[in-house]
């Protein structure tokens, strides 16, 4: 099995800064694309920031310049650093990585979830 964790939530004032942070174990062969996702209250979860196996991103069009997603392979760990946060990004945010496991089959795992609230 392969278990995703992810930390770093909380409440942030208009303006200020957070980093998510994402670790997956278990039994991880390699891991592919890893991603952020949001979701808000009476709204549908939506992609917020995705970076492949190589290394490269993409972000939604609402967080780019304020976003950044990264990852350390070595820790099997992906990070959302946000800044210039706004009451709009108020969601629960999930990680979520698509894994090939220790038994060659490729599955996309998903974290539990972390609460971000942007508000003064």
């Amino acid at each position: 099995q392969v278990r995703l964790v992810e930390s770093g939530g909380g409440l942030v004032q208009p303006g200020g800064s957070l980093r998510l942070s994402c670790a997956a174990s278990g039994s991880i062969h390699t891991i592919n694309a890893m991603g952020w996702y949001r979701q808000a209250p009476g709204k549908e979860r939506e992609s917020v920031a995705i970076i492949s196996g190589g290394g490269s991103t993409n972000y939604t069009d609402s967080v780019k310049g304020r976003f950044t997603i990264s990852r350390d392979n070595a820790k099997n760990t992906v990070y959302l650093q946000m800044n210039s946060l706004k009451p709009e990004d108020t969601a629960v945010y999930y990680c979520n990585a698509d894994v090939l496991t220790s038994w060659y089959r490729n599955y996309i795992y998903w974290g539990q979830g972390t609460q971000v609230t942007v508000s003064s």
